[in-house]
């Protein structure tokens, strides 16, 4: 990926982290309100989630424009894993909020004093679910064109308040319309669950990032076709990959004829840099130029042996 590329993708992560701070700073005056108008736990609930959704936001938006600083002396590769980092806040801050949200509704369980005014509850319920959809499509857009693990994680989390809203209504609907006045309480349990559960979730794609995982297994593969392409390529080894924040990067030896002039395998492994920055334009591509039949006898991964030579097998 050139400079370019990444100065271009920058803007689009930062504006969606942008809308996820003014989206929850509106919700958080809209539920204040509510929740001490309608006294009902299940909103409490919500507006806590919906306050450290402000909270996260925030580091969102620091993670994304710290991942989108070029690397330096310091950060050779970068400073993608920011994003992950974000992520992982999130993670703390979710689950946090779910037990506290836990508790209270256990502690209300023995409270029966019923809701009041669920009609605005409810309506302000549906502006929450409303604004949060519009909120959801602009980020998934923003996570096809950048990849951003931040704002996927951001999106999860709003995903949730999806429901926890839907689950606001029902809940106020029970409580005062028909007179089930535990339902409040018991919505509020359900949805500190949720909460941990979408914590759970969350954080798989940042721990991966920040433990350097490979790529998918067809995401890998393709990448290896594109490469085997190029004519004189004789063998490919050692391929390893890794996401950081929204760049990815790709590593490989790539052996040629023994007998080849330094030029001409220079030329072969710029034919397939060259392919593969037309195939994944977002890739940062690393290739060590090997003899054929060369085998590496420093390297853990040969004793391990997890590094089969390849055309088609996975490495």
């Amino acid at each position: 990926m050139t400079r370019e590329e990444r100065r271009q993708m920058v803007p689009h992560a930062t504006r969606a982290a942008l809308a996820s701070v003014a989206m929850a700073t509106f919700l958080l005056g809209l539920k204040g309100f509510a929740a001490w108008h309608t006294g009902s736990v299940a909103m409490l609930g919500s507006l806590a989630d919906t306050g450290l959704d402000l909270l996260a936001s925030l580091v969102t938006l620091y993670g994304v424009r710290l991942a989108a600083t070029p690397a330096d002396s310091d950060h050779r590769f970068g400073h993608g894993k920011a994003e992950a980092l974000a992520a992982l806040f999130q993670v703390g801050l979710i689950t946090a909020s779910a037990v506290g949200i836990a508790w209270r509704a256990i502690m209300a369980l023995g409270n029966e004093t019923p809701t009041q005014d669920a009609e605005f509850g409810i309506g302000v319920s549906v502006v929450a679910i409303a604004a949060t959809a519009v909120l959801l499509w602009y980020q998934r857009r923003i996570i096809r064109e950048t990849g951003s693990v931040a704002i996927m994680a951001d999106n999860v989390h709003y995903q949730s308040d999806v429901l926890l809203n839907g689950s606001v209504i029902v809940a106020l609907v029970l409580d005062q319309y028909f007179g089930l006045t535990r339902a409040d309480p018991i919505f509020g349990i359900v949805i500190a669950l949720w909460l941990a559960w979408g914590a759970f979730q969350a954080s798989s794609n940042a721990i991966d990032q920040l433990m350097d995982k490979e790529w998918p297994d067809d995401q890998r593969a393709a990448f290896l076709d594109v490469a085997a392409r190029q004519p004189g390529l004789r063998g490919i080894h050692d391929f390893r990959t890794r996401r950081s924040g929204s760049h990815d990067f790709a590593q490989f030896h790539m052996e040629v004829d023994r007998n080849l002039t330094v030029g001409a395998a220079h030329d072969l492994v710029e034919a397939v840099e060259s392919n593969l920055k037309t195939a994944f334009p977002k890739v940062e591509v690393l290739i060590h130029l090997d003899p054929e039949g060369h085998v590496d006898t420093d390297n853990p991964l040969v004793e391990a042996d997890v590094t089969p030579h390849w055309f088609g097998k996975r490495l």
